[in-house]
Parts: structure tokens; sequence; C-alpha cells
């Protein structure tokens, strides 16, 4: 807070100390909006409908994550807040705010006035950072995914092959991930021998090239196979509760709950269970202790698969289930999470949803990875460059090769860069040129993004920043299309396709332009984006601020 002078601190701390207040009550909380008050939190798979406040906007938290991360929590443009420890539904107008279905106290306040005072307090209060980093490779190293040019069939020969691939084709070596199927099956997560028939060396080969190894896994279990029998007999997994009455764990006499999911219908580790957790921990360390695996990208874990139709062993709210999932990720330095409930300022690396290869869900990324860090959340990846719908790189003759180089502008100098479909299969010379240029750029720049990823672990303050929360009362509430990384970078991507310009939106000081130009803000520009150019401006002197009195 050394950016405010005295007496606004000791009005901040005022306004905390005299609007902040809890609500226990299971009534409806209204809050009536003021003039040009927007609002953020909840869900970052929606974060691309933020600020709240335009049009109304119902979401219920209560056993959803919606597929990402989720927050319970609200911030406001007007240094307002809401807080629970607990899942609650909200709906948001131009009017008011209602907060609806709490499962526990509801804090509301004020804490000072904008954006980023509002969320400085409830990070200190609620969620204080730990001061710690996931594995520094996940940022400073682009990161190859293998589910896009693998899919299904994750297999030795062609892992070492992608692997290759990359080193031979000009790329550096970084955090190489083999996605799902390298396992014989679910909750076996062992090496399937038929596929990788010398686990061990191939490690060793990766490892030699310069990767270090993660490998995709989920807590279900398939329920045909000896891991199931055996968490069966332990009572190792959610239990079944047909009617959906409270009934205590011990007493319960029904058989493991299938639950279905994208791959079919498992059984499920309950994480509330001493005994899941710990068998979970012996396979992972299994792998790392056999074959050399570096880390794990923990996949499901989702709200919505612990419904009340099931008995844990202690009787929590699904969301805790993905909570403690979240918990239980951080024995491992190098890991990667996509559902997420809580666990802000720890050292988890978040990944955006899977987005489609379209330009719709390009747009998405800048404004969920706001939200993310808004939520917390700040050590954060926007998924696959080009999407991580496999089906879309099947024909290459479909393929939007202008798509696949703006998305890698995208993520070039967001937190994480992720690669899985390979850019010299898929793309001419040109398309290829300008991707291997946007990677060329994050290298130059990676010194810088380390910096602003090193401060938000120190201070708990995001990474990826909306222009509002950095630049407050300059009318940067309803701008979505570009970001800051810190406090004086601002990258601005395109995202409209065919399109070979766009407009800036500069705030006060003075910027100079990734081609050399400065501007002195506050500027609206329109700037020229060929195939090969991601606008970016650095932030060279700082305006003279007045704050508004509200």
């Amino acid at each position: 807070m050394n950016h405010l002078t005295r007496s606004t601190q000791v009005l901040f701390l005022a306004l905390t100390l005299l609007t902040a207040q809890a609500q226990t009550t299971q009534s409806p909380i209204t809050i009536q909006s003021k003039p040009g008050e927007r609002w953020w939190g909840g869900a970052v798979s929606e974060g691309d409908r933020a600020p709240f406040g335009l049009t109304p906007y119902t979401v219920d938290l209560y056993a959803d994550n919606k597929s990402n991360q989720a927050q319970p929590l609200l911030l406001s443009n007007l240094g307002r807040y809401v807080w629970s420890e607990e899942p609650f539904a909200f709906t948001i107008t131009d009017k008011t705010l209602t907060i609806t279905q709490p499962h526990g106290a509801v804090q509301q306040g004020q804490a000072g006035t904008t954006l980023r005072e509002a969320y400085q307090f409830v990070a200190k209060k609620y969620f204080p950072t730990t001061g710690q980093l996931p594995d520094t490779l996940l940022f400073t190293r682009p990161q190859w995914n293998t589910w896009i040019e693998l899919t299904y069939n994750q297999n030795q020969a062609d892992v070492l092959t992608y692997a290759k691939g990359i080193i031979d084709h000009g790329y550096q070596p970084g955090v190489l991930m083999i996605d799902d199927t390298w396992q014989d099956d679910y909750g076996n997560w062992r090496f399937h021998s038929g596929r990788f028939p010398d686990p061990k060396g191939m490690m060793d080969q990766l490892h030699k090239m310069g990767f270090k190894v993660m490998v995709w896994i989920c807590p279900f279990v398939s329920a045909d196979s000896p891991a199931y029998r055996a968490l069966r007999k332990r009572r190792a997994l959610l239990l079944d509760n047909p009617g959906g009455k409270s009934q205590p764990w011990a007493t319960t006499k029904t058989e493991p709950a299938l639950i279905r999911w994208w791959n079919g219908a498992s059984a499920l580790l309950d994480f509330t269970n001493p005994t899941a957790v710990s068998w979970f921990n012996e396979q992972l360390r299994t792998l790392h202790d056999t074959y050399g695996v570096d880390g794990f990208k923990f996949d499901a874990g989702d709200a919505p698969y612990y419904p009340a139709t099931t008995t844990a062993y202690t009787s929590v709210l699904p969301n805790r289930q993905t909570e403690l999932f979240g918990q239980f990720g951080l024995t491992y330095p190098l890991n990667e999470y996509r559902a997420m409930w809580k666990m802000a300022g720890q050292p988890l690396a978040q990944r955006l949803a899977d987005k489609g290869h379209t330009w719709e869900d390009l747009r998405k990324l800048v404004p969920q990875l706001v939200a993310q860090g808004l939520m917390g959340y700040a050590f954060t990846c926007p998924d696959m460059i080009g999407g991580g719908d496999y089906v879309s790189f099947l024909d290459r003759s479909s393929l939007d090769q202008d798509l696949v180089v703006r998305s890698a502008q995208c993520h070039a100098l967001m937190p994480m860069m992720q690669f899985s479909v390979a850019p010299w299969r898929i793309l001419d010379s040109q398309h290829d040129a300008a991707v291997q240029q946007a990677v060329a750029l994050r290298q130059q720049m990676t010194s810088r993004i380390m910096a602003a990823v090193r401060q938000s672990a120190k201070t708990g303050e995001p990474t990826v920043r909306h222009m509002e929360y950095e630049f407050p009362d300059q009318g940067f509430a309803t701008v979505t299309d570009q970001f800051m990384v810190g406090s004086t970078l601002l990258v601005a991507p395109l995202t409209e396709k065919g399109k070979t310009s766009r407009t800036v939106q500069l705030p006060k000081g003075t910027w100079k332009a990734d081609d050399g130009s400065t501007v002195v803000g506050p500027a609206k520009i329109t700037v020229s984006v060929p195939l090969d150019r991601l606008p970016h401006f650095d932030l060279i002197r700082k305006a003279e601020t007045t704050r508004k009195v509200r």
C-alpha cells in the first residue's frame, strides 16, 4: 500500500473497521449498487462476462466450480467486497447485488475506494500468500503437452518423437506433460507396458534432452480394476447414497459410488479420508522414485463429481472436496490444476479450462486470466495454444493458421505459455516463423515476467492485472482485451479474425511501444498489428495522479 498517501491509508483503515460486517442469516443479503459500480469474482470460466453490473447476471457456486477455479469472493471498483468461507449464490443487476443461499457466514465491507484496495484487503485477510512459487520452469520456458499430437494413444515412441521435434525445430526444452492414457487404467498409475516398454529409459532420455516431465493424473478409479477392489476393501472411495439422506460413514453399508465423467463412469477417491490421501500419495511417490517423474497434471476433482447422493468419510460440502484435492498438490512443486475451490495465494499452477479452436474462445483468454488474478490465483496458464480440442486439428486443411499465431502471441507475455499441437506440423513457413517470433519475444521478456511472478508471490497481488486494478478512475472497468503484467507492462494482443490493426487504450503516463514510438497518455490509439506483431507498451514515466474522493 506504499502507493497510497498517509491520509488515504487512514481512510482505508477506518472504512474497513466501520463497514466490515458478517451476516450468517440464510435470508437474502441485498447490497445497493453505487453509480458506476462494477463487480468481479465468483467463477473464472465466466470471467469473460465481467465486470458484472451492466446486465443481469446470476451464478450459484454451491457444488459447482464451473469447470475451472472458483472463489467465494466479489470485489467492486469502488472498494467494496463480499467474502465467505463457503459457497453462495449471487445475482447482480445495475441496481443491486443480492447474495442468496449462503452456506456459511458472509463478510461484506468497504476497503478503500478502488478495486486494488479491496483486493489487497481481502487477500491479506482471507488468503494470504505463502511467498512460495510452483516450479519456476513452468514460467521460464514454454510448456509442451502431448495431448493434441497423441490424444488417446500416448506411447513411448511418439512421446520421444514429439520431444525430439521440439528441439529439432529450434524450441527450448521445458516442462513436457504426458497426457491421459499413458497409464494402465484410471487408478492403476503405472506406465502401460504395451505402449511404454521402457518408461525409465524414456524418462532418462527426456531428462537428458533437458525436459522435466509431468504426467496426467486424476482421482477417478476404474470400477473393473484391481485398484478399485483394493480401495473398496479399504473403504477409501466415495460411497453411494441413493436417497441423499445424511448418514454416518462408519455405519454406511453401501458400495462405492460410480460417478459419470467425460471418460465414462468410475469410482472416486474421497479426499476427506486419510486412507485415500495416503494411497494416492504412494502412487505418485512411486512414479517419482521408480521412473523419475518430476510432477503431475492434476485433472478432474470438480465439485459436481461429489453430489449429495454420496457419503464421504467426513461430511463436507462438495466444494471442500475440490479444495482438498488442491491441498494434496502442494506436496509437488511441479503441478498444474484446472478445477479449484479457494486455495488462492498457494504455489499451485492454475490453468484455464479447455478452449476450442475458435476466435471466440481466444477472446476469452484475457478476461478469464484477469479473473484468475482478481480471485487470488497468480500463477496462471491460458490452456493450450490454438485450443485444446484435438478434433479441430485432425483435418489440417480446416485449421485457421492466423488463429494459432494470435493465440501464441496472446500466451507470449502471460505467466505461462503452453504448446500442444506441434506448430511445425500444421503451419506454413510464414505462420511458423510468426510463432517462433512470439516465443523469442517471451525469451527476451522472461526476466520481466519472472520479476512480476516473484512480486506476486511476495505480496499476493495478481501477476496479470486488470487495467482497472492498476489504473483506477480512468475508465478501464470495461476494457477486457488488454492487460498488465505487473505494474508497468501493458499487453494488447489482437484477437479478432481478419484484422490487422486494433485500438489500444493507454492510461495516464508516458508509454514506450514495442515499435519504439512514445505516447503520452491518456490516449486511445490505433496500432498496426501485422501477423508477426504483439503490441506491448512499457510505462516509462508515471503521471501525477489525484485520487477521487467518493
